[in-house]
C-alpha cells in the first residue's frame, strides 16, 4: 500500500504527461452570430472560500483586486465561517468574525468589527457578498465543546465537525442575532447597497455540515427563523437556500417545505425562498498514474439539481445558484496527501473551468431553470508552499494559469450565439460518458454585442496528458463589416502561465524577488501575437490556429 501511494505521489509531482506525437485532422468550428441563444449572464463571476479571514490579508486583497477588475458586472463573494466565534486568525477551513457572544449574565454582545472588515474589502473593490448565515457562535452552540477544530490535509474530514457545526439553543437569541447583523449592514453600506446582496443559510446541511438528531428539520427550523429575521430588519432583502452537498431528497424535501408547510418561525404556511442553490462536484481520480477527471459527475449533479427546481412550477423564474461548482470538492486538499489534484495548477484547470462553465448554460436552458450564478470555490491559501496543488487561484500572491479563463469571459459581453463543430460534444454527452479514450472535446462559447464578436475555443480531455493538440479552422458568419481588427489571447505552456515558467525556474521553494516578478509576468493574460486585421468574406471572418490539448484561446473581434 505504501509503495502504491508513493507511486501516486511522484505520478502527481512529476512534469505534465507527453502524448505520442500524432497528425490529427483539421478540426472546423463555425459561429453564426446572427442565432442568438440567451444573454451572457456573467454566472462566472462568482467566487468562494472556506476561510475568510483571508480576505484582509495582503494576498487576500490582491486576488480579489485581481478578481474585480477582470469583471464588467460586480463580482459576488461567498465565504464560510462570518459568524464563527475566535480571533479572527486564519487556519484551513476555518476562520471567524467574534460577532456574538455572551456577558457573565448571558446578555448578547454584539462585535462587528472583523466582519465590517471583510465585508469592507469587498465593497471597496465593487464586489457584493452572498452573505452566509453561519456558522454558530459557541455561546449559542449546543455542544460547545470542543468548538475549534485543528483539521490538516490527510487527516479524516470528519474532525472539522465540533461545536461550531450545531443548531442554536436559544433561536430566540439566534434570530436576534441575524436581525442585528442584517440591521447594522443597512446602517453601515445603506438599504440599496444591501438589497443588492443575497444571504443564505449555512452550509451543505444535508448530513455533514450540521450535527443534530434529526439535521433536515432542524436546518428547516434554522432557515424560518433567519429568513423571518433577515426580512424583519430589511423587507425587500433576498435570502435563499439550502446549498446542500448534492441535489437529492433534502433538498427536494426544504422546496417543499419553503413553498407548502408551516414556517417554524411565523406559524404560517411557507418560507421566503427569493432563490434556490444547492453544490455540484465532479470526481477525478489517478488512473495509470495520470490524473483522470471527472466532468460527467459535475454535469450529473448539476443536471439532478435543475430538474428539482423544474419540478416546481412556483420556481420557474427564481434564480438559481449553484454554490459551489467545481472539478471536486475539498480545496484545502492538496496534491501531497490528495494526487488526484495534481490538476490544479496547470492548463488542465484551465481547460476543465472553460468547458464546464460554457455547458452549465445548455444543462439550465435545458430545465428551463433561472441561472444567475455558478461559484468557483477556490481563492488563495497564506503560508503555504509554492503550487503546492491546492484548489486556489494564486499561489504566494501569483495567480494561476486558471484565473485567466476568467479573464477572458469577462471580455465577452451581449448575447450567446449559436457554436457548430465536428469535435464538440454537448452536455448531455458528456454527462453520460466523460470525455475520454479517443473522445477529444474542441469546442466553443461565443458571444456578441454591437460592435464585437467574442469566441471561447478550448481543446479539453479529461486526461492529464499536454500534446500539441489539433489545427482549428474557426469561421465566424453574421460580421456586419467588411473587416475586423483580431486580438487573440491563449492560456497554454507558453502563454498566461505562472506554474509552467516556475518549473522552467526549476520549480525554486523560495523564489527570488527577480523571480516572482517573472513569475507575476507570466501569469497575465497573455497574447498569442499582435493583433492583426481580418477581411471577411460576405460577412464571415476565418481564422485557423494550433491548439494544443488542454488549451484555451479567446478570439476577440471588433468592428
Amino acid at each position: 500500500m505504501k509503495r502504491h501511494l508513493a507511486a501516486l505521489l511522484l505520478a502527481a509531482c512529476a512534469p505534465l504527461h507527453a502524448a505520442e506525437p500524432s497528425t490529427p485532422e483539421q478540426v472546423r468550428l463555425t459561429v453564426d452570430a446572427t442565432r442568438a441563444k440567451g444573454p451572457m449572464t456573467p454566472i462566472w463571476a462568482w467566487f468562494g472560500y472556506d476561510e475568510p479571514n483571508y480576505t484582509t490579508a495582503p494576498n487576500g486583497k490582491k486576488l480579489l483586486s485581481d478578481i474585480a477588475a477582470l469583471s464588467p458586472v460586480p463580482v459576488y463573494v461567498r465565504a464560510h465561517n462570518l459568524m464563527t466565534s475566535g480571533d479572527g486568525s486564519y487556519a484551513l477551513k476555518w476562520g471567524s468574525t467574534n460577532m456574538y457572544s455572551e456577558d457573565k449574565d448571558g446578555k448578547p454582545v454584539y462585535d462587528w468589527t472583523i466582519i465590517d472588515g471583510i465585508f469592507d474589502t469587498y465593497i471597496e473593490r465593487g464586489m457584493k457578498p452572498l452573505a452566509q448565515i453561519g456558522f454558530m457562535p459557541e455561546a449559542l452552540s449546543q455542544r460547545p465543546q470542543p468548538y475549534r477544530h485543528h483539521w490538516k490535509p490527510g487527516t479524516p474530514y470528519q474532525e472539522i465537525m465540533t461545536g461550531w457545526a450545531t443548531p442554536p439553543k436559544d433561536y430566540a437569541k439566534w434570530s436576534e442575532l441575524v436581525y442585528q447583523w442584517v440591521k447594522h449592514s443597512v446602517a453601515r453600506y445603506g438599504q440599496k447597497e444591501v438589497e443588492s446582496w443575497y444571504w443564505e443559510v449555512w452550509n451543505e446541511p444535508d448530513g455533514f455540515y450540521l450535527i443534530a438528531p434529526d439535521t433536515k428539520r432542524e436546518y428547516f427550523k434554522m432557515y424560518d427563523y433567519a429568513a423571518d429575521a433577515v426580512k424583519r430588519a430589511l423587507p425587500t432583502a433576498r435570502i435563499g437556500g439550502p446549498h446542500t452537498a448534492v441535489a437529492g431528497r433534502f433538498m427536494d424535501d426544504f422546496l417543499q417545505h419553503c413553498l407548502h408547510e408551516t414556517n417554524y418561525a411565523t406559524g404560517k404556511t411557507g418560507t421566503p425562498l427569493d432563490f434556490v442553490a444547492f453544490h455540484a462536484k465532479g470526481a477525478p481520480k489517478v488512473v495509470n498514474g495520470i490524473v483522470r477527471m471527472g466532468m460527467d459527475a459535475h454535469f450529473r449533479h448539476l443536471d439532478e439539481g435543475f430538474a428539482l427546481v423544474e419540478k416546481y412550477p412556483e420556481l420557474k423564474n427564481v434564480p438559481v445558484i449553484i454554490g459551489e461548482s467545481d472539478p471536486e470538492g475539498c480545496a484545502a486538499c492538496g496534491m501531497q496527501t490528495n494526487p488526484e489534484n495534481a490538476y490544479r495548477n496547470g492548463t488542465l484547470y484551465a481547460s476543465y473551468t472553460a468547458a464546464s462553465i460554457a455547458r452549465e448554460y445548455d444543462l439550465a436552458a435545458r430545465r428551463g431553470v433561472n441561472l444567475i450564478g455558478a461559484v468557483n470555490w477556490s481563492f488563495e491559501f497564506e503560508d503555504q508552499p509554492w503550487f503546492a496543488g491546492f484548489r486556489d487561484l494564486a499561489t504566494n500572491g501569483v495567480n494561476k494559469p486558471v484565473l485567466n479563463v476568467f479573464r477572458m469571459l469577462g471580455k465577452m459581453r451581449g448575447e450567446r450565439v449559436a457554436v457548430t463543430g465536428d469535435r464538440a460534444y454537448d452536455a448531455a454527452g458528456i454527462q453520460a460518458a466523460g470525455v475520454r479514450g479517443a473522445r477529444t472535446d474542441i469546442d466553443a462559447l461565443a458571444a456578441k454585442d454591437a460592435h464585437s464578436v467574442a469566441v471561447l475555443v478550448w481543446n479539453y480531455h479529461d486526461d492529464d496528458i499536454i500534446d500539441a493538440g489539433s489545427p482549428v479552422e474557426l469561421s465566424i458568419a453574421g460580421i456586419p463589416a467588411r473587416q475586423v481588427q483580431m486580438r487573440h489571447y491563449r492560456i497554454d505552456q507558453d502563454h498566461s502561465n505562472s506554474y509552467a515558467a516556475w518549473k522552467r525556474m526549476g520549480s525554486p521553494a523560495h523564489p527570488t524577488p527577480a523571480q516572482v516578478a517573472e513569475l507575476q509576468k507570466a501569469s497575465e493574460l497573455a497574447e498569442l501575437g499582435p493583433a492583426s486585421t481580418l477581411q471577411t468574406t460576405d460577412g464571415t471572418a476565418t481564422v485557423r490556429m494550433q491548439l494544443p490539448r488542454q488549451a484555451v484561446s479567446l478570439l476577440l473581434l471588433t468592428y
